[in-house]
């Protein structure tokens, strides 16, 4: 009996323990503000398609924060960016696969938006990044101010051009509203400065080749054409290409817009005079970092900033801008 009497005795005292230990690691866990597994968060970028350095670097800060706060991430994307039909594919797939946040780069201003409302409906918290959407949906948008980046290239430009001049704007994927919010500033810069006539705005698509033909056709059929402008890296990047090609340069003044091993030499060449950048590493880095911020049920900016500088062959060299052309692993790109 006595014995018996010994053996309960030890099974409540392990029942017990084991119910502390439950306890000490739930509060453990409540303490550190996460879960029993790391958190599942699904990035959207635009584009996957190799050699689009944005794209790259903007991963680079999402796998940075992902590291720093013990996050699982999984980055997906069309290959293109005119792919908006992929990318609805790849939201309906995130939905059935229910991540515990999402972060999205949306290829089109509306398109994308029922995808969203839906992510945001089932209470997964949204997260979006360089481009908005045209909807609630987010509890945060982590980009540049479009419309001052593209004021920047119109006000550059301006500086840059003479008396009297033409100028074309070469776009990205038409509908996207990063696209549309650049075009914006641009437009209201010049169109408010009666030296300049403003050509249509022609669409590369996102496509280097695209952009480099629009870009030879512009050259050829108008010899008074002064000014390009390039609105993305391959947009810029082909109407440079062109513009060395025809041997247009000092002639033919573009201004474009972020960064790439490709704009740089344009820049030393004295291509382009002049590029907006911006900083992909920390849109990326701080997407994941509010997306863990919004589980842990904190209060997250409605709109982050992340900032464009005016990089040109007089500054390229100067430390902050380095860090910006070649960006590497840490905040800030530091």
């Amino acid at each position: 009996m006595a014995g018996r009497r010994t053996m309960i005795r030890w099974l409540c005292w392990l029942a017990a323990a084991a119910v502390l230990a439950v306890l000490v690691y739930n509060l453990a866990d409540a303490l550190r503000g996460g879960s029993a597994e790391r958190p599942r968060v699904t990035v959207l970028v635009k584009s996957t398609e190799t050699g689009m350095e944005f794209w790259g670097v903007l991963s680079d800060g999402v796998m940075e924060a992902a590291k720093e706060f013990d996050v699982e991430v999984n980055i997906i994307g069309p290959e293109r960016e005119t792919d908006v039909d992929q990318q609805i594919e790849l939201m309906e797939r995130t939905l059935a696969e229910k991540p515990d946040a999402v972060v999205l780069a949306a290829t089109d201003f509306n398109r994308l938006v029922p995808y969203a409302d839906r992510i945001n409906e089932a209470g997964i918290p949204l997260i979006t990044v360089d481009s908005a959407l045209n909807s609630d949906a987010a509890r945060s948008f982590i980009a540049t101010d479009n419309i001052e980046a593209g004021s920047k290239v119109g006000r550059k430009m301006a500086e840059l051009s003479g008396d009297r001049s033409k100028i074309a704007i070469i776009s990205y994927v038409r509908g996207t509203a990063s696209q549309m919010e650049r075009e914006q500033g641009v437009r209201a810069v010049l169109e408010a400065d009666p030296r300049f006539e403003i050509m249509e705005t022609y669409y590369s698509d996102g496509d280097e080749t695209k952009a480099f033909e629009i870009a030879k056709s512009l050259i050829r059929n108008h010899p008074d054409l002064s000014g390009i402008v390039g609105l993305n890296e391959p947009s810029t990047v082909g109407a440079g290409r062109a513009i060395r090609d025809m041997d247009a340069a000092g002639r033919v003044t573009l201004v474009g817009f972020d960064s790439s091993v490709d704009e740089v030499r344009l820049l030393e060449e004295g291509v382009m005079q002049a590029t907006v950048v911006q900083r992909p590493f920390n849109m990326g880095y701080l997407a994941v970092k509010t997306a863990v911020e919004a589980l842990r049920g904190e209060k997250v900016p409605a709109r982050i900033d992340t900032g464009s500088v005016v990089v040109t062959k007089d500054n390229i060299y100067e430390e902050e801008h380095q860090k910006l052309l070649f960006p590497f692993v840490g905040m800030n790109g530091e």
